[in-house]
């Protein structure tokens, strides 16, 4: 419920059933919470009584909207990612949030471009497919710190923008909050939420490659303090511009109840559905024969350019619900417990293109960029990934604003549990009781050739399964001292148990690994707020990560203890005078202890640098210059990173060398300017300095610059917009996810035009 206002009403209450506050009518989370906690948040029982008598009834206005919604402005000052609503200058730790407006003005459709509209990002495009994202130069889904409303969502799906509200870039250490989790920080989607209004929007989108697209928001007022709103989504495309085709859907509904009452529900449930193709990536080439491996780059081919088989799928579901129950105290003080079940499916079937050996090249002679040409020979591979997962989650989070020894507290307190259960499919070969299948070559002159293969022939079998059960308390308090200044505390404690089984599938032996963390986290820091309008902080965090959070062990990593990160920020949050413009920037060091990036089932990879840090500057500037002249923008300046203390047992990455997918500088600017009552423009940049892929293969991928424009005509007043929008301006060929041997390009030139329709 975001930017709503509790306010007591008139002597004489309108006709409306009291709110109960009989203990036994409150989920568990609030029963806990209640009994244990609310003398702490409130004083004593009978004061607690007292408010309740005030508080008949409580009510919510949808119009006293402190801000803009997302779909309004470039521009938030409060978040929820960090375990309540609080305002953005309280939280000591640098936040980017992209909103609906900006991922809608720059025609963004997956989570992973609106991650590109946040500076410090960069993609490692792993051996599933699955896309590895870092933040800072450290891994986010590989560490399982990407949340939906807060809680864990599994990694290893594409996810799409339709019921997105906003998504926001938690930088730096965040196990206090969460648990587990990296050094770089944590990623939060927000999903859209019922509201107290009528309103609707679809969305029709056609574009290059014969991309359709439609979307419809659907928000009913049911009754004076109930809403329900459905989310709804159709993509087709014979190419996104980078080599895959997409075919997917999805709905998502939230209905709200007693909205700012004092009790509040919500019941939450999403569906989408995945039949994209996928393209797995394309091989480096060197530039000229017997060249070093630093004359290494990428192949001199149109972006979307696809050279897969037909028949290469990445098909997938998530579906999950959510209850969410939010009790008020009073003004201040409020309980929030939710419970999500989901479960998530992914059956991909790749193909790892690379050159053909020099025996099936023309004249024998092997490829490089000397001798390329549309008859140079590509084999292509197989790469599969078949998972399912689900999961159940339960988390309370009490917040509370008091005073108490002559200070302000802003307290936080809250408990989580998580059970997740995973299991890992391959493909049978004949020896194995399945098939053997040899998939044909093809050449450069002839992409998306429509060759295929029998993929429906082949026989899974279960290579893995990993179970865990979690849970976690934590408490943390800012407090102001003094005027002006605030000192931020918190202390986490987190249990894990997790069991992972190796399944041989010619054998049929059965490898079992079984592993137990108990692990506390902190924050600190110190917030110094000469005016409303500034804020200035300076704060230490540490995470720990597991070696279960890819979900899986093995003997080498079964009994390693959890690597251990530290992130220090020196950063400030100032707003103009206006209070339209808003700008952060921090300085920040984060060291990584006993760094290991193992994956279980290819022992031969592995990565235990045993120590690195990564220092710099990162800033971001929404909002708006003038009335009509609205920007955001993002940039990370990372002038040094290296490994300090390099294990005997890694052979890829050097001690005092820069970490691999670390680009020096990053960045990216949105302008739009309102012309005329009816007319609005747009221009973007996205830009990155050079970078080398994992495990530093002794070569870099070079930097680029793509520019996005966007014109906007408003063709009936607040009822049809007509929108185009033309992306990668000059078909920029540059790498945008990365691995060893292969990259996956980025979108190559795309026109999209859409009409939004409001009734």
């Amino acid at each position: 419920m975001a930017n709503k206002k509790i306010r007591r009403p008139a002597p004489a209450p309108r006709p409306q059933s009291s709110p109960n506050t009989n203990p036994a009518t409150l989920p568990l989370g609030a029963l806990m919470f209640a009994a244990s906690m609310s003398g702490w948040a409130q004083g004593a029982p009978a004061a607690a009584d007292d408010d309740a008598k005030t508080l008949k009834p409580v009510v919510v206005k949808a119009a006293a909207e402190a801000e803009p919604q997302g779909k309004d402005s470039l521009r938030t000052t409060t978040t929820r990612i960090g375990k309540g609503k609080q305002e953005l200058r309280d939280i000591p730790q640098s936040i980017t949030v992209v909103t609906e407006k900006l991922m809608d003005d720059r025609k963004i459709d997956t989570i992973k471009e609106a991650l590109k509209m946040t500076s410090g990002v960069t993609f490692l495009a792993a051996e599933g497919g699955e896309e590895d994202i870092r933040l800072r130069g450290f891994p986010l889904n590989t560490t399982g710190d990407i949340f939906i409303d807060g809680m864990r969502d599994p990694g290893f799906y594409d996810r799409d923008t339709f019921n997105m509200e906003r998504v926001e870039v938690l930088r730096g250490s965040a196990s206090m909050l969460f648990g587990r989790g990296s050094t770089g920080g944590a990623v939060n989607q927000v999903n859209k939420q019922a509201r107290l209004i009528d309103e609707n929007q679809i969305d029709v989108t056609v574009g290059s490659h014969s991309y359709h697209r439609v979307v419809a928001d659907i928000n009913i007022k049911t009754d004076d303090d109930a809403a329900l709103r459905i989310n709804a989504m159709r993509t087709k495309a014979d190419n996104n511009g980078a080599g895959t085709s997409l075919d997917k859907q999805g709905v998502a509904a939230d209905y709200r109840w007693g909205i700012g009452g004092r009790d509040e529900f919500e019941v939450g449930l999403f569906r989408l559905e995945n039949n994209n193709g996928i393209n797995y990536g394309l091989p480096w080439i060197r530039k000229y024969a017997g060249a070093p491996v630093s004359q290494t780059t990428m192949l001199p081919v149109d972006p979307k350019n696809y050279y897969g088989m037909a028949s290469d799928r990445n098909y997938g579901t998530a579906t999950y619900g959510t209850l969410t129950h939010t009790h008020r105290f009073s003004n201040d003080t409020e309980l929030v417990t939710k419970v999500r079940k989901g479960d998530f499916t992914r059956d991909q079937r790749a193909s790892t293109v690379r050159l053909g050996a020099a025996s099936l090249q023309p004249g024998g002679v092997a490829a490089t960029l000397d001798t390329f040409s549309d008859a140079t020979v590509l084999t292509r591979g197989f790469q599969p990934k078949m998972q399912s997962y689900e999961n159940l989650l339960a988390q309370s989070d009490l917040s509370s604003k008091f005073e108490a020894w002559g200070m302000k507290h802003n307290a936080q307190a809250g408990v989580d549990f998580a059970w997740e259960k995973k299991r890992v499919f391959g493909a049978r070969t004949a020896a194995q009781g399945g098939i053997n299948i040899t998939k044909p070559t093809t050449t450069v002159g002839t992409p998306d050739d429509g060759v295929g293969v029998p993929e429906s022939l082949r026989v899974p079998g279960k290579t893995s399964e990993f179970e865990s059960f979690a849970g976690g308390i934590y408490a943390q308090d800012l407090i102001e001292f003094i005027p002006h200044w605030k000192f931020l505390a918190g202390l986490r404690y987190d249990a894990m148990s997790g069991q992972f089984d190796q399944f041989n599938l010619t054998t049929g032996a059965v490898t079992h690994y079984q592993q137990a963390i108990y692990k506390p986290s902190q924050r600190v820091g110190l917030l110094y707020q000469p005016s409303e309008r500034e804020s200035y902080h300076l704060s230490y965090a540490t995470s720990f990560n597991t070696s279960g959070d890819t979900y899986s062990y093995s003997a080498s990593t079964v009994d390693v203890p959890p690597e251990k990160a530290i992130n220090m920020e020196l950063g400030g949050r100032i707003e103009n005078a206006s209070r339209t413009m808003s700008t952060r920037m921090a300085l920040f060091r984060g060291v990584k202890l006993n760094e290991r990036n193992t994956d279980p089932l290819v022992p031969s990879i592995i990565t235990l640098s045993g120590k690195r840090h990564a220092t710099g500057l990162d800033m971001d500037v929404a909002g708006k210059i003038t009335p009509r002249w609205e920007i955001f923008g993002s940039y990370t300046w990372i002038w040094d990173a290296e490994i300090d203390v390099k294990s005997p047992t890694n052979n890829d990455e050097n001690q005092g060398q820069r970490p691999s997918l670390i680009p020096k500088h990053q960045g990216t600017l949105w302008n739009s300017y309102q012309f005329t009552e009816k007319l609005r423009a747009g221009v973007g940049i996205n830009a990155r300095t050079k970078l080398t892929p994992n495990r530093n293969p002794g070569f870099y991928s070079q930097g680029y610059v793509t520019a996005d424009l966007m014109a906007e005509y408003e063709a009936i007043a607040d009822k049809l917009m007509l929108k185009a929008n033309l992306n990668n301006v000059t078909n920029k060929l540059y790498a945008d996810a990365f691995y060893t041997g292969h990259y996956v390009p980025g979108f190559g030139r795309t026109f999209y035009l859409t009409a939004n329709l409001k009734f």
